[in-house]
């Protein structure tokens, strides 16, 4: 049979229906598996985690064919639950594909420690400043005599004395103990009360055993 008798028959028109029936259904088998694979309009709804322990996070996404991973904690809320989660990425409400991952911080397990600085000599409002910044709380104001006015002479926490380069932890509620700036040098000994009669008398007597020398 010559080719142009053969391109022509009835068998060549079978095969090539043929052909194209299994070109048609390889594309469709191939079209569901990828659909399959790639989960195509397949999507889920992600869970608000916050407040939960991460053991528990990672069951409930598990079920859901989630990965949770852990990215880091942050500083100390106490408004929530230690070590549970307080940030996720996918936001809760947002739709994710199956096998997707989960990215969480975790609230720390207590307060970071800090190291308080220097305060004697310095000024409430100087020494208050630098406390709040390291996450520290005020406390309490008393006042002793001494010649500058709102000058640390001590701070406290709990009734405990404390100095320079003790460490508290952050939220720590600081007492303070300041100058009232009323002990004056003339007239007042140091602890802020008056000279007395006799102690005037004592005075002249000693300027005079010297004068007489």
């Amino acid at each position: 049979m010559s080719i142009k008798n053969f391109l022509t028959s009835k068998t060549f028109f079978i095969q090539i229906a043929i052909a194209f029936a299994i070109v048609v259904v390889s594309a469709f088998l191939l079209m569901q598996f990828l659909s399959f694979r790639t989960n195509h309009g397949e999507e889920m709804e992600v869970p608000d985690l916050s407040k939960m322990q991460f053991s528990i996070a990672e069951e409930k996404l598990a079920e859901m064919g989630l990965e949770i991973i852990l990215l880091d904690t942050v500083d100390f809320k106490d408004d929530l639950p230690p070590y549970s989660i307080v940030e996720q990425d996918p936001k809760s409400g947002s739709t994710v594909k199956d096998g997707r991952k989960i990215y969480v911080k975790l609230n720390a397990g207590e307060y970071n420690e800090v190291t308080l600085p220097e305060f004697k000599d310095k000024t409430y409002r100087q020494i208050i400043a630098n406390l709040n910044s390291l996450g520290l709380k005020e406390g309490k104001k008393t006042y002793k005599p001494h010649i500058a006015k709102d000058i640390v002479i001590q701070i406290m926490s709990k009734g405990k004395n404390l100095k320079k380069g003790d460490k508290v932890k952050k939220n720590t509620v600081i007492d303070f103990v300041l100058g009232d700036g009323k002990e004056l040098y003339d007239g007042t000994n140091f602890e802020g009360s008056t000279t007395t009669e006799d102690d005037s008398e004592n005075i002249k007597i000693e300027e005079f055993v010297e004068d007489g020398e």
